[in-house]
Formats: C-alpha cells, sequence, structure tokens
C-alpha cells in the first residue's frame, strides 16, 4: 500500500505541475532535472522533478547539531529534574503517562532513547483509530458551522494510546498549522472548512510516506487551500516570500506577481484558476531563471533562504522567549545539520538539552491538557472536543483559524489568560466523572478524572498515621501535575486545614477522613463514604496547584 501511495502521489505531483504553466523554456537548474517513477521506494531518494528531490529518510539522531538530551544525563539529573524534563518532552509531543507508569519509564534508565526508538514505530490501529472518533454514539459528529475537522483533529490525539509514529506525524502536522506556514485560516471569507481536513490531512499522508520538506511545502504553495489564504499573484507572491524565506524586500514582489500572472482565485466557490497566459520571458529570482508561478514555487523550497525561513519560524514557535540572538544561534546550529524532513527540525528542537533543560516557556491548552489528560485518567463526553474547540478560540488560541497562524503562542493578556487559568480549573483539574455515567456519554457527569487517579495504591495510604497518609497523597498530587514534591510550607499549609488534634493525636477532620467507618454503613457504603472524603481532600488539593505557576509553565532546569 505504501508503494502505490507513492506512486500515485508522484504521478498527480507531475499532473498538477504539467497544468500549472510550468515553462518548458526554463533554464533553472535543467542539469539536475530528473524523471520520477513509479519505481520509488522506501530508501529512494532520487526521484525529483528539476532538481526538487521528492523524498528524504528522516535524519538519525546522532547527526543533530543542536545537542540532543542523552540517558546518561537525564539519568544524573535529580529525581524533581527528571520528573520536570520528563513532563516537558512529554507535553511538548502532546502526551503523558499515569505516574506510576512515569517513574517505571524514568527508572528504566532507557527513558529518552525509548521515545526516541517508539516515535519510529507503527504501534496504532489506524483503522480502529479512525472508526472510533467518528462514532456518534462516543463523540457528537458537528455540522459544517462548527468546523467538525478541526474537533476530529482535536479527538484525535486524545483517542491515540501510543507514542508512536502516526501520533508523531499527527503532532507535526499540527504544529505546522498553528503557523503562518501552513494554518488553514478558517476565520476567512474565501475559505472553506474542508481546507482543514485537506490541509492538515496531506502533511500526515506525505509524512508517512517520506516526503521532504521541500516538496511537501511546494505542494501546499501550489494548492487551493494556499490561494484561498492569499488570493491575487502579488500577495501570494509577497507573502510566500515573506514567510518561508524571511524575504521582505518589496522589489521581488513585481517579478513573482508576473511568474505568477495566470494564477488567480475565482470568485465561483473560491476556486484557483490557473489560465494559459504563461509568462515567457525570463525572470531572474534565488539566483537562477524562472518563468512561471510552478518554477517561482520549485525555485524557492530549492533555496538555501527557504530551509534558514522555516527554521526560524519553527525556533521562535519554541523559543517564545529567548531573544533574537539566542534565536539566531539555535537556528544556525539546526541549519549546520542540513536538514531535509520536519522532523529533521522538529525533534532536533524538542530532543535538544537546549530545549529540555534551558528553555522555560508557557504551556499551550493543547500542551497542558493533552499532557495532564493520561495523567488522571481523563474521561470526555461527547461534547468535550466541540467545547474544547470553543474555548482554544476564547483564550485567543484558536486551533487553524488564523490567517497568520498563531502569532502568539500562548495570549496573554487578561482575559485570554483568564479564559486559560478557568479552563485548567474548572474544566481539568476539579472536574471528577461520577461512576455512575461511565456508560453515558450524554451526561455532564461523565466528564473529568476518573477514581483511577486517586486510587490508593498510588500513594502510601497508612491508617495508622493520617498525616503520613495526607503528606504522600499531596506529593503524589504535586509529582504528577507540577513535577515536584510539595514544600515544607505547603505540606504544613494542607495539614492545619485537613489535620486536627483529638485527644493528642493528629487525625483527620471528620469531613476528610478517608479511613472512616460506620457500624451502620456495609462494604459498599464504606467504600463511598472514604472515596467522597479523599476526593474533598484531592479537590482542595488541585484547586491550589490550579493557582500556580508552574502548572502552567515548562520550567528550566536550574
Amino acid at each position: 500500500m505504501k508503494f502505490l501511495t507513492k506512486s500515485i502521489i508522484v504521478l498527480l505531483s507531475f499532473v498538477v505541475l504539467n497544468g500549472c504553466g510550468s515553462s518548458a523554456s526554463s533554464t533553472s537548474d535543467t542539469s539536475s532535472t530528473s524523471t520520477a517513477t513509479s519505481q520509488s521506494t522506501d530508501t529512494d531518494s532520487s526521484a525529483s522533478y528539476k532538481g526538487l528531490v521528492f523524498f528524504y529518510p528522516n535524519m538519525p539522531i546522532s547527526d543533530y547539531k543542536l545537542t540532543p538530551l542523552s540517558d546518561d544525563e537525564f539519568n544524573a539529573l535529580s529525581k524533581t529534574n527528571k520528573l520536570q524534563v520528563a513532563d516537558k518532552l512529554l507535553s511538548t509531543l502532546f502526551f503523558g503517562y499515569p505516574h506510576s507508569l512515569l517513574q517505571d519509564k524514568i527508572d528504566s534508565n532507557r527513558f529518552i532513547s525509548d521515545i526516541q526508538d517508539n516515535l519510529k514505530n507503527d504501534t496504532t490501529d489506524i483503522e480502529w483509530l479512525e472508526n472510533y472518533i467518528l462514532d456518534d454514539e462516543i463523540f457528537t459528529q458537528y455540522s459544517i458551522y462548527y468546523q467538525p475537522q478541526a474537533i476530529q483533529i482535536l479527538t484525535r490525539f486524545y483517542a491515540m494510546k501510543d507514542l508512536d509514529r502516526y501520533f508523531l506525524h499527527n503532532w507535526i502536522a499540527y504544529i505546522l498549522t498553528q503557523t503562518i506556514m501552513f494554518s488553514p485560516a478558517y476565520e476567512l471569507s474565501t475559505t472553506h472548512t474542508p481546507d482543514i481536513a485537506n490541509v492538515y490531512n496531506r502533511l500526515v499522508y506525505m509524512l508517512n510516506e517520506g516526503y521532504g520538506l521541500r516538496f511537501i511545502t511546494y505542494t501546499h504553495m501550489m494548492s487551493e487551500e494556499n490561494w484561498r489564504r492569499f488570493r491575487s499573484p502579488e500577495d501570494n507572491g509577497r507573502e510566500m516570500l515573506e514567510i518561508f524565506t524571511l524575504d521582505t524586500n518589496d522589489s521581488k514582489v513585481p517579478i513573482a506577481a508576473k511568474a505568477l500572472q495566470n494564477w488567480k482565485l475565482n470568485s465561483d466557490n473560491d476556486t484557483l484558476e490557473i489560465s494559459l497566459n504563461v509568462n515567457t520571458k525570463p525572470l531572474h529570482l534565488f539566483g537562477t531563471t524562472i518563468y512561471s508561478g510552478e518554477d517561482f514555487y520549485r525555485e524557492m523550497v530549492k533555496s538555501d533562504n527557504f530551509i534558514y525561513g522555516v527554521t526560524h519560524r519553527l525556533v521562535d514557535f519554541f523559543f517564545t522567549d529567548y531573544t533574537v540572538e539566542q534565536k539566531d544561534k539555535i537556528c544556525n546550529t539546526i541549519i549546520s545539520s542540513n536538514p531535509e524532513t520536519w522532523q529533521d527540525i522538529l525533534l532536533q528542537i524538542v530532543f535538544s538539552k537546549e530545549y529540555l533543560l534551558h528553555n522555560h516557556r508557557t504551556k499551550s491548552a493543547e500542551e497542558f491538557f493533552y499532557g495532564t489528560a493520561k495523567k488522571i485518567y481523563f474521561r470526555h463526553n461527547k461534547y468535550t472536543f466541540n467545547n474544547f474547540k470553543r474555548k482554544l478560540e476564547n483564550m485567543h488560541q484558536a486551533t487553524m483559524k488564523y490567517k497568520l497562524g498563531k502569532l502568539t503562542r500562548v495570549p496573554k493578556d487578561t482575559l485570554s489568560f483568564a479564559y486559560y487559568s478557568q479552563f485548567v480549573r474548572d474544566y481539568v483539574l476539579l472536574r471528577h466523572s461520577q461512576k455512575q455515567y461511565i456508560d453515558n456519554y450524554e451526561a455532564y457527569g461523565r466528564v473529568g478524572w476518573s477514581n483511577d487517579f486517586i486510587d490508593s495504591s498510588n500513594f502510601d495510604a497508612n491508617s495508622s498515621d493520617d498525616v503520613a497518609t495526607l503528606y504522600s497523597l499531596t506529593n503524589y498530587l504535586f509529582e504528577t501535575i507540577v513535577s515536584r514534591d510539595a514544600t515544607k510550607d505547603e505540606l504544613e499549609l494542607f495539614k492545619n486545614h485537613i489535620i486536627t488534634d483529638k485527644d493528642g493525636e493528629e487525625v483527620f477532620k471528620n469531613e476528610f477522613n478517608m479511613f472512616k467507618t460506620n457500624d451502620d454503613w456495609d462494604e459498599e457504603e464504606t467504600r463511598q463514604n472514604q472515596e467522597y472524603r479523599k476526593r474533598r481532600i484531592v479537590f482542595i488539593i488541585l484547586d491550589y496547584l490550579s493557582r500556580l505557576d508552574a502548572t502552567y509553565n515548562f520550567e528550566e532546569i536550574r
């Protein structure tokens, strides 16, 4: 199937190229032209069109110039720093593990390399996954007015069970569509909701098949979805130069517009129309001669400035609080490794010591939610991801909505961050999934963390020592949410509120006594009453955690 898919895409590429007014008289890089055939294989990087190579293998981690964090360096960190680095890496990738499982993975002494290995392998049952998120008994399938394509993408990250190659390709596609480079921009009057799926899914398909970042971008540039965002030869030419090469030289815009003179967005259903009025005069851009719009796009992605531009876009996205000089240094280091796939850049960033140890920034809402959901055994109802999409819009963090992408990774104006904090507190940390609604996907009470999250096996519950039990539960919740133990002052704060002195012994107050028994209660009533009192403790601690900076930030390792 992979061979067939590659062959079909290569064939379709040539059909598109031949219909784009590619000038037969173009002299650009003809010496490197080779014929793409249906004989391409997983390891074949020779298939190309006028010097634009289609396929590239991902760079081995050993070739990364932005130094990756090794297992030995990770294992040498303190317990708290290991938790912080593990959370930063997993949450950045929209993933998480329950505390006990995460600790087992850390204790294996192969935490970093195991994740790297997992990202190379396909373990997801894609057929099951896609059928699952389209099951309208479990997830409501909304009308076109709710951009259901975006909701399904958000749902998929929650539903995927394994941090594997398919997960990685979806994550890469998601990151790219949040930026100015690939945003479907559904806020515009000329865009259509299928554009969300077309842009995103095309990225996933092409990543799955091993296409390089140059050819993936070239395909996107020539797409109807891209022209629905930048709609005239002048606008499209200018924006492609600025977005992908950071070139703001206005003298180049008329040249780009001339090459694109036969391209336009027709107002009939906002359709890309390419006429036969192809430019025939030689034009000079990117150190070569071009004629047509197809030449313009092709030679742009082949240029060195293209790699420079896209690397800067992604470094800006992940190192939001760094200075221009610091970002330039990181970019130049990555570029020196000669990246040719999106993975070469993105994984080089997220596995680097610079990112995992030194970067401090605010988590995106997606990083918080997906990183936390699996930790706390979060349950959804049918409306969870429609609500999540709407809440992202309230935070001014809407997914794939903006014409210029998320120029600010996490808006920090008072109102936007208030919505973010409300989401963290009211929708995630202080929401308990009630057992009686577990089979009712319509129920509001189904949403939230489940009892598995606070099961007594997760901490040291000692009915002979209430204070030690409280401290153990507190530290478990702190380690899960903010990757550190509670301080002495914090332990004292909770103790003063939850523990009382009774006949010279420090014990739980009645309303918090998770060990309480009563002769009138049967076994099930005893369990329910004890769980209820334990939840009251948990809600207080989680409410406190919802107010800490560490809940919202990736910390620098000092």
